[in-house]
């Protein structure tokens, strides 16, 4: 038994001051405080208050989309090379993420979700995360395409998108072994509706975005089994107030949550500050969108079959004159700490967007919380947000 002390901790739906975290075999068996409950004499203690008096427990963030950093885009990525990744991930507090395509080619998609797939699966093991640095968990993909709008295509190849229909999602299904969590999908182009209902019917995350939808669109997606929304804001139809489009829909539905991209410079900070009053602390997620050049010096970099520049923070596509953004450098723990200088929410709010919001969303009940039976994935933070440590199903 490992027992993990602190200033205080965050479950994230309350606080517990003077917290005793008991793990037993990578899971939560029980939390209390110091005043409830005695560390038995065998259990191994990890007091995180002798080197950092105010040290706070959190879950272990999970960014439902992100394709990449260090250097290593998950299309292209080997097992090696994932590994690499996750353990950058953990610097930053990520404990489970979605790898996200984008468009491509349809066999090399299929290629390399049956990669990904692999690394799910290496993941599964029950020693799987400890060593000597933890590893973040590949826990699903996000398919952020192709079937997006050619008008609010963001960076995705014009090519590489197509129409929905239930054969080619069954394609992508079957290249992922099941693992696909979570989709992207535009709901107004022909044959969505379909292609969203069978999706949810499979317990996947529909996701609109990258759409031009009108209101009444986006609210039969919803109808048909849509229950969030891709980067809120970006590369999708702007609000208007006879004609709100799908930003009437991902910003007012109940039967919503939804996802922003919290660097300040996808979105404003007040916008930013907008959407987390709209969607409150229930329905506000974070993701980061990284590319494979977050935590890289400015350079050149993929994005799937992309190439991107990072200069000063933007992360634009290489050689077009008009800098159209294409995902960003944004870490998690920087998104967390965003939200709380962008708006009036405290620490505990902002670690719920990065936790239990995105994991309630996507249906992963192990993930995101600090509750017995839950996976041991702890993040230490500083009141200011910054990471201490990191630890993956208990190491």
């Amino acid at each position: 038994m490992i027992v993990l002390c602190a200033h205080r901790l965050y479950t994230p739906r309350e606080e517990i001051l003077n917290p005793l975290l008991f793990i037993e075999d990578g899971r939560i068996s029980s939390v209390s405080s110091r005043t409830e409950r005695e560390i038995p004499a065998q259990a191994t203690v990890l007091d995180f208050t002798r080197d950092f008096p105010d040290a706070i427990l959190a879950p272990g963030f999970v960014d439902i989309h992100m394709h990449g950093g260090a250097g290593v885009d998950v299309m292209r990525a080997s097992l090696a090379e994932l590994q690499h990744l996750n353990k950058f991930l953990t610097t930053h507090g990520v404990t489970g993420y979605f790898p996200t395509t984008v468009a491509a080619p349809l066999d090399q998609t299929c290629t390399a979700l049956e990669r990904i797939a692999d690394a799910i699966e290496a993941a599964q093991g029950p020693r799987a995360g400890n060593g000597d640095q933890a590893q973040a968990l590949p826990l699903g993909i996000h398919l952020e395409g192709p079937f997006l709008s050619h008008k609010r295509r963001g960076v995705h190849p014009p090519e590489n998108l197509i129409e929905p229909t239930l054969e080619i999602f069954e394609r992508l299904w079957q290249a992922a072994r099941g693992h696909v969590r979570m989709i992207t999908i535009a709901p107004e182009l022909p044959g969505a509706i379909e292609v969203i209902a069978e999706a949810a019917r499979r317990k996947i995350c529909v996701s609109i975005g990258h759409s031009d939808a009108t209101i009444k669109t986006a609210h039969a997606a919803v109808e048909a089994g849509a229950r969030h929304a891709t980067h809120t804001f970006n590369a999708m139809r702007p609000l208007d107030h006879r004609e709100p489009g799908i930003l009437g829909e991902a910003l007012t539905s109940e039967q919503l949550s939804a996802d922003i991209i919290a660097d300040g410079i996808h979105v404003a900070p007040e916008i930013v500050k907008l959407f987390l009053r709209a969607k409150g602390v229930e329905r506000a997620v974070l993701i980061t969108d990284a590319t494979a050049a977050a935590g890289m010096p400015d350079g050149t970099y993929q994005l799937g079959p992309i190439q991107v520049e990072v200069k000063n923070g933007r992360c634009t596509v290489h050689g077009e004159p008009d800098g159209k953004l294409a995902g960003s450098v944004l870490t998690m723990d920087r998104a967390v700490r965003n939200v709380t200088r962008f708006s009036h929410w405290s620490l505990r709010d902002a670690v719920r967007a990065a936790t239990l919001n995105p994991t309630a969303a996507t249906g992963l009940r192990q993930h995101g919380q600090i509750t017995a039976g839950a996976e041991a994935n702890i993040v230490v933070l500083s009141p200011n947000g910054e990471i201490r440590r990191t630890m993956v199903r208990g190491g």
